[in-house]
């Protein structure tokens, strides 16, 4: 960490955030030549609230070799899903091939942050932020001209500079646990590490899962209104227990998470010298709520517009950034939820029908919803 010391320590950017969004910008940053602090008030690694799974183009984005990458890591390949509806039956949908990639969030978040070669102070909370002089001052001791706002929902500069019109769209709010399998537990978990279990909620504002990564099950559910998580997600854990999916005595304890949908988040994603990437632009998949591919692409492309602007951040130069970020994660829609204005029972009988049917399941739910394989990979 970089002690502060009353002595002011002057960056070319300083990103607040060191997972994935804040590592990817900061490591473009880098080979680019750019001089960046990134500041996180965790110490990693760190426990990060997350079903953990990631599409091959994350990796293929960060230039990074699975195979590689596994090597002393959790890297579970994935290769087919159960999904369906909770209280009825799942389809088991197989691909034969790695779809996505199975990861803990304490592993890959470190991973990428020391990957990224940027100057780092963690355990350090951002209490306060100011513009001084063209330069941002953070904590009184940091100092750049440039600085991005990358760390999640809760960010203290997106938050402060970035909410936007003041319109508030639906939070997505999830509980999880992620825990290791004694060997009995092991031997007597019925989840195929090959193949996460995803279960819809009956008016399909939310759905939760279950997932085994090597000797580890992660657990949880999320829910676009977030009324009563806590109960959903005790009923969800009881009948994954009833139906041998998890342990009986696995962990209760489950930690919250929360962020914004793409499509109703309230947040700007460009001010003068200022940017924001991930869950702080509220760039989550609509129909997943996955934000570990745009948090890596909006990095990404954050760190192509602040080379491009050459020193000169006032908000028109970085403007590009926030029309690419929207032609490729969408524009903002009026604040409510997706599906929140339909009838229950209108959401409950098109569950059943369309969760029921093969074609659904696989090419709108999975392939499109959870794997986003329409989208094309980031360019180079």
């Amino acid at each position: 960490m970089i002690d502060g010391g009353g002595c002011m320590e002057t960056y070319d950017v300083l990103i607040v955030g060191g997972g994935p969004a804040g590592s990817s910008c900061a490591g473009a940053l880098r080979r680019a030549g750019f001089d960046v602090l990134v500041v996180d008030k965790a110490a990693f690694p760190r426990h990060k609230v997350c079903a953990g799974w990631i599409t091959p183009a994350v990796f293929a984005a960060l230039e990074i070799d699975p195979a590689e990458y596994g090597t002393g890591r959790t890297c579970q390949p994935i290769t087919a899903f159960r999904a369906g509806r909770m209280g009825g039956s799942e389809r088991r949908i197989d691909y034969r091939r790695p779809v996505s990639y199975g990861i803990r969030r304490c592993e890959f978040d470190d991973y990428l942050l020391r990957r990224c070669g940027a100057r780092t102070s963690l355990g350090e909370p951002v209490r306060d932020v100011r513009p001084s002089g063209g330069t941002w001052v953070v904590n009184g001791h940091h100092a750049a001209a440039m600085l991005v706002a990358a760390g999640g929902h809760f960010c203290p500069v997106a938050r402060q500079f970035l909410e936007g019109d003041g319109r508030r769209g639906p939070v997505v709010a999830a509980q999880e646990i992620e825990f290791p399998l004694d060997a009995r537990q092991r031997a007597a978990c019925r989840v195929e590490p090959e193949a996460p279990e995803i279960y819809f909620c009956d008016d399909l504002l939310g759905y939760g899962w279950c997932f085994r990564k090597g000797d580890y099950l992660n657990v949880g559910l999320g829910r676009e209104d977030g009324d009563r998580l806590g109960e959903h997600a005790t009923r969800f854990c009881d009948w994954l227990k009833r139906r041998g999916r998890i342990p009986a005595d696995a962990p209760a304890k489950l930690r919250g998470h929360a962020y914004h949908l793409r499509v109703h988040s309230p947040r700007k994603l460009v001010d003068d010298a200022l940017l924001a990437v991930g869950d702080a632009a509220g760039l989550a998949h609509a129909a997943s709520g996955e934000g570990i591919r745009p948090a890596v692409e909006s990095g990404l492309l954050a760190a192509r517009a602040i080379v491009a602007a050459r020193g000169d951040y006032r908000q028109e130069r970085l403007q590009p950034y926030a029309e690419t970020i929207e032609a490729r994660f969408g524009r903002r829609e009026p604040a409510g939820g997706a599906l929140s204005w339909i009838p229950a029972a209108v959401r409950r009988f098109v569950g059943v029908r369309l969760l029921g049917t093969r074609w659904f399941v696989r090419h709108v739910v999975l392939d499109r919803g959870f794997l986003n394989a329409h989208q094309a990979p980031l360019d180079g």
